[in-house]
């Protein structure tokens, strides 16, 4: 059986190495090859759902005969976007199951992840089309739930992010690439530092045009404090981080709270780029499609991530030959989340919000999210930077 087990090792093994990427994906063969695979089905949940939200009652005139439809009430519009949502997660989650826990290739649930796609298909149609078939209370009970799931992928993406960044800093401060990456180092912390500063000062402009739009001059000085903070906190002597992680942060930063005061509804005085988009047309369907994109890669790219949450003092054990190249069970959890975060922004994070065709992410409950989600990830940032040196300090302290 050993021997049996072994040829079908290195026969798939010769497949991963020699055939084309379309064998590769026929025969179920290459783990990275299967996360395109689950990126375009997530895509298409995603265009689903801006289909059955904003030309629903057009194209899919037959559901507002379906019982639990209510006359299309319960199947269209943001109800419908949740009905999306939970099949695409029902989908995730049915996936997550059937492969957590797996850390070695060729083996039935390696297969199952990287192959079976008719079977799979299958299974992401059928509870896709199932959501459309349960009742409203229970739609509504997801919708609820979305909120906090939706919650946990931002906490999982703004880990991603700060984890990347500390790792490239610590490349760059390594003693291999130290001299040699130094001036690299300095430009890119300083382009990062004028872009910070040049992004406040046009959100200022834009989005502060008066002394009365108390809101928004608060949401960015403090984005400028928290940013000030930062720089301090690397810099402090027991840390010495350099000036390149809080710059980055500070673009990740700045980038969040500008997308929170995009996300302010239209109509208010302080927002006239939100008033200047008021109407449809081919800047607001072009920033729509990369608003939507943007989603999906930013999903994909925290799905492989799964080594951003191991201890950070912990043993790293040794990477074997047959090892999985990304955790399976963490990359379809995060696309579970995903499935419930892109629910909220396509409803405004409101169930009973009336959105306009071509938006997402508008409303008061989108503003206030994203400026949470800033002050969390200065919090975490801090936190990571600091952890370090309470966990050496207590060390010291019980050594002594």
């Amino acid at each position: 059986m050993e021997s049996g087990l072994g040829s079908n090792r290195n026969e798939r093994h010769w497949i991963f190495k020699d055939d084309s990427w379309f064998s590769q994906f026929r025969n179920g063969s290459n783990p990275w090859m299967a996360r395109y695979a689950y990126a375009l089905i997530f895509l298409v949940s995603n265009l689903l759902a801006w289909a059955v939200r904003d030309y629903g009652h057009n194209a899919f005139p037959e559901m507002e005969k379906l019982k639990n439809c209510q006359g299309g009430r319960g199947c269209l519009g943001a109800e419908g976007v949740l009905r999306v949502s939970l099949g695409c997660f029902a989908f995730c989650f049915v996936m997550f199951l059937s492969t957590a826990g797996n850390s070695r290739m060729y083996n039935c649930r390696d297969s199952w992840h990287s192959g079976w796609w008719s079977a799979k298909i299958g299974l992401w149609i059928a509870l896709t089309v199932t959501s459309f078939l349960v009742p409203t209370f229970i739609v509504q009970i997801y919708g609820e739930i979305a909120h906090f799931g939706a919650g946990v992928f931002l906490l999982v993406q703004l880990v991603s992010v700060i984890s990347f960044i500390t790792w490239l800093n610590d490349c760059c401060q390594s003693e291999k690439t130290a001299e040699r990456c130094h001036i690299h180092v300095m430009l890119l912390a300083t382009a990062a530092y004028i872009i910070c500063i040049f992004g406040i000062i046009m959100m200022y402009i834009w989005y502060a045009p008066e002394p009365s739009c108390l809101l928004n001059i608060f949401f960015i000085t403090w984005t400028l404090v928290l940013l000030q903070l930062m720089t301090s906190a690397s810099l402090h002597p027991k840390i010495n981080s350099g000036f390149l992680t809080p710059g980055l942060m500070g673009l990740y930063v700045v980038f969040i709270c500008w997308c929170a005061i995009r996300s302010e509804p239209a109509g208010e005085s302080c927002n006239r780029k939100a008033e200047a988009s008021n109407k449809t047309d081919w800047l607001t369907i072009i920033s729509f499609i990369v608003a939507l994109l943007a989603m999906v890669i930013a999903t994909f790219s925290t799905g492989i991530d799964s080594q951003c949450f191991q201890l950070q003092f912990s043993k790293k054990e040794a990477r074997t030959e047959d090892a999985v190249p990304y955790g399976y069970g963490f990359f379809h959890f995060v696309f579970a989340t995903g499935a419930m975060y892109f629910a909220m922004l396509l409803i405004g994070w409101n169930t009973h919000h009336t959105i306009k065709r071509w938006t997402i992410d508008v409303g008061w409950t989108s503003t206030w999210v994203r400026i949470v989600n800033e002050w969390l990830a200065v919090c975490v940032y801090l936190w990571m930077l600091v952890a370090p040196v309470i966990l050496k300090w207590r060390q010291t302290s019980e050594s002594a």
